[in-house]
């Protein structure tokens, strides 16, 4: 019974605010060493950590909307990976230094369509930015599919605006090419935010 019982734990995924505490540690970390590391250095830090926290297939789907319906299977995984690209390079670019912040989570709590809502706080010097993370289980674990700014304000939506715009007036060629020039400038285009290192 003890091993039954040992077995069943392990099996058990761990809970979403474990994913977000450990990417808040990575942050910190990358903070605290972000002259060493160079934006590159912090890029290949964070990639792995991200990986394991952001479902960026999905992200990239939702921040399409309907448009992701009409693409083809190549136009679909060139955007997906621009857009991990981009995701990845705005937090490389924007963490660059460290004055005394630390994150803190305050809980998790159950959303719509079975997601959960994992609420933590930014305390910098200055100020303190709230920041919910909209997470759902996958085959991996909980990852996140959305992130809030100040508790509102939703990144995937600011993305989507933006990006079914271009889309729009100028088609699927010219919105990723004008992403992957986002990657390959920095900083990365992140959605506005009072505080400096997320916009």
């Amino acid at each position: 019974m003890a091993v039954v019982v040992a077995l069943s734990a392990l099996a058990e995924p761990e809970p979403a605010t474990a994913v977000i505490d450990r990417f808040h540690a990575t942050l910190l970390d990358l903070m605290k060493n972000a002259k060493a590391l160079g934006v590159e250095g912090r890029r290949e830090r964070l990639a792995p950590v991200m990986d394991a926290t952001y479902d960026f297939p999905s992200m990239a789907q939702r921040s399409l909307g309907p448009a992701w319906a009409k693409l083809a299977d190549a136009q679909r995984t060139r955007f997906a990976q621009v857009f991990r690209a981009l995701i990845l390079r705005t937090y490389a670019t924007r963490f660059d230094g460290y004055e005394s912040e630390r994150f803190e989570t305050l809980g998790e709590e159950p959303s719509i369509a079975g997601t959960e809502i994992v609420r933590s706080v930014l305390h910098a010097p200055n100020e303190e930015v709230h920041l919910d993370y909209r997470m759902r289980t996958t085959a991996g674990g909980w990852r996140v599919i959305d992130v809030y700014l100040g508790g509102t304000v939703s990144e995937l939506a600011l993305r989507r605006a933006e990006y079914t715009s271009v889309l729009e007036r100028e088609g699927f060629d010219a919105l990723v090419s004008a992403l992957e020039r986002k990657v390959a400038d920095g900083p990365g285009g992140a959605p506005a935010s009072s505080d400096s290192r997320l916009k």
